[in-house]
């Protein structure tokens, strides 16, 4: 089993070597802005799914609703780059909202990240999954499968460590970025030199019966499911190489300028060739098309580019979730066994949920992009609002130079997060309602963790003069005996040894009494000296009578001031397959006497040679 999970995912690395899994920007930038990038594959046939169930003729609205989700990336880019400087050891939102608006309000936004990041990943995977199809048509209806493969094989390469991660991710993303470029540089060319006529249903700003601002703002909301994954950057500021701060900022000022300049490039190519949305082709399918002339080598080249980033934009999930769980798990809101790291350094129970987590809502949702969005946008836009508004307050308070512009832009971009926010709420509740469900639960959740590790350090810590402990005047062993073998014998011996009084106890059955008399007389035979107490259990019962016997004798210890322990003796096969031949009743005694008080268990293991 080791062996193959040093061929799965590399041999360990010392925690010395963290070192050499830190990120350049170039790195980076593939391994975190996946995710934001890959959103324009979506983004733009988000606003014209619901602007084209009115007309044809609503698509001219989508120029201005892109227009406005650019003036909202700018105004999260500039905040998060203020994240970044202000939190250079990460956390994100949930840091900021924690500092500046209240545990409460941090632990909302940290939950919500949470879901999101799952949500992130089954967006992203889905989407590519769709983009595959779109390609190689007769793979259509295996999306889900394709889905959880693709799940698969991203968990493998994160457990692998960061940097071998990032190695991989640099194909897709940076040839996703050089096809999309040509893709858009040629388009405009084409209509520049009036190759591509204008086609569009209604040029800009014509009146178009029956539009609402009802449309508008679902259109618009959906299409700011491009700006997610923004903030990845803010939360994973530790993994980038010094000076961190300095680093990070950098690339997320990259990623915003490219995701800017595809997303205006892919919302106006499409607008300008009158492209609807259309069953089993998608929007940017459709745009490679008309800009290259119909399915030559290039409309490939972005399909497969398109599929690629779709299939690896997951990754930022997996690199921000774990980070943050971890930050959770550092302030006792989540188990601490998110903080442990993997053989390769990774935080792997964060990878390990995240996956899990990410599998079933594809399941659950039948890997359907367009019903994960409307949840997708409300799991960011909660902590885009509130991380924002925690910065403001943060200037508002601290009041460093030129703080009024800063405080001026987390101002602009709480502003239209709350407005998306409100407008999810009032418009596409009936698509969000479990997020209301869900994150209530989780902050509830958190609460009880948080409960719990306060008790426990509560009982667990030693107070002046306090430091006292019961003083016992012996011990007793009892040991429990099926047969007599030779783990019975080395276990006899070793309860001799630490005990001033041991008890042999044996549990019989009905089934064959000859052979239980035969154990009682072997043992007292081999055994004179130590008692020998036989249960007979008429229902087949060995945990219910051992249990009754051990609290009878615990009471009798209890009178002479001695202590008791259980003593189980198991046999450990040589193959950890051969476990699952043997019975688990040592297992389920152990369970039993753990909440015994003042009864100590303890296990005398035989390791078995073949």
């Amino acid at each position: 089993m080791g062996q193959f999970k040093q061929l799965l995912l590399g041999k360990p690395l010392k925690s010395d070597e963290e070192g050499g899994q830190k990120l350049t920007r170039f790195k980076a930038l593939a391994m975190l802005s996946s995710d934001a990038l890959s959103s324009v594959a979506y983004g733009t046939e988000e606003i014209a799914l619901v602007l084209v169930t009115l007309s044809a003729a609503a698509m001219w609205y989508s120029i201005p609703i892109a227009a406005f989700v650019l003036v909202l990336l700018l105004s999260l880019t500039l905040s998060y780059r203020q994240v970044i400087h202000a939190y250079p050891g990460g956390g994100g939102a949930y840091k900021v909202s924690s500092d500046n608006l209240g545990k409460g309000a941090g632990l909302v936004a940290g939950g919500s990240l949470l879901i999101d990041y799952m949500l992130t990943v089954a967006v992203s995977v889905s989407a590519g999954s769709n983009a595959i199809v779109a390609a190689i048509p007769a793979l259509y209806g295996h999306q889900v499968v394709i889905s959880l493969v693709i799940i698969t094989i991203l968990t493998i390469l994160n457990l692998r460590g960061m940097s071998e991660s990032a190695n991989f991710l640099m194909i897709p993303v940076y040839f996703f970025i050089v096809m999309i470029l040509i893709m858009i540089g040629t388009g405009l060319f084409k209509i520049l030199t009036g190759q591509i006529p204008f086609t569009a249903a209604a040029p800009i700003g014509a009146v178009v019966p029956g539009v609402t601002a009802a449309l508008i703002f679902k259109a618009f909301s959906s299409g700011s499911s491009s700006l997610t994954g923004v903030e990845a950057i803010s939360n994973a500021v530790p993994f980038f190489k010094k000076p961190r701060a300095k680093n990070a900022a950098a690339t997320l000022t990259i990623m915003a300028a490219i995701l800017g300049v595809f997303f205006a490039g892919i919302s106006f190519l499409n607008y300008w060739y009158g492209i609807v949305p259309m069953e089993k082709v998608t929007v940017l399918s459709q745009i490679a098309d008309k800009t290259f002339g119909g399915q030559n080598i290039f409309y490939y080249l972005v399909q497969f580019a398109t599929a690629f980033i779709l299939t690896v934009a997951a990754n930022t999930g997996f690199s921000a979730f774990p980070v943050l769980a971890f930050n959770l798990a550092k302030d006792k809101f989540m188990p601490h066994n998110y903080m442990d790291r993997g053989d390769r350094l990774g935080y792997s129970n964060g990878i390990l949920t995240l996956a899990i987590g990410s599998g079933i809502l594809i399941v659950m949702f039948g890997g359907d992009v367009s019903r994960l969005i409307p949840l997708y946008a409300a799991g960011v836009f909660i902590p885009f609002t509130l991380s924002q508004t925690g910065m403001i307050l943060k200037w508002w308070h601290e009041r460093p130079k030129n703080w009024v512009w800063s405080a001026t832009a987390n101002l602009v971009g709480a502003l239209i997060s709350f407005a998306i926010l409100v407008i999810l709420f009032t418009y596409r509740l009936a698509e969000i309602w479990p997020f209301f469900v869900i994150m209530p639960a989780l902050v509830y959740l958190f609460h009880k963790i948080n409960q719990h590790y306060k008790n426990v350090a509560e009982q667990l810590r030693l107070m002046d003069n306090e430091a006292t402990y019961h003083q016992f005047d012996g011990s007793t062993v009892i040991v429990l005996v099926s047969s007599v073998t030779q783990v019975t014998k080395n276990a006899l011996s070793y309860a001799e040894s630490i005990g001033d009084y041991v008890i042999a106890m044996h549990v019989s059955m009905d089934e064959n009494p000859d052979k239980e008399k035969e154990i009682q007389s072997e043992f007292t035979k081999d055994y004179p000296n130590i008692r020998f107490v036989d249960i007979h259990s008429s229902y087949r019962s060995i945990v219910k009578p051992v249990s009754r016997f051990v609290d009878v004798i615990s009471r009798n210890a209890a009178q002479r001031n001695y202590s008791t322990t259980v003593l189980i003796p198991q046999f450990v096969p040589n193959k950890n397959w051969h476990f699952a031949l043997h019975n688990q009743t040592a297992l389920r005694l152990k369970q039993t006497f753990m909440r015994r008080e003042n009864i100590i268990v303890a296990t005398y293991s035989y390791n078995l040679k073949k």
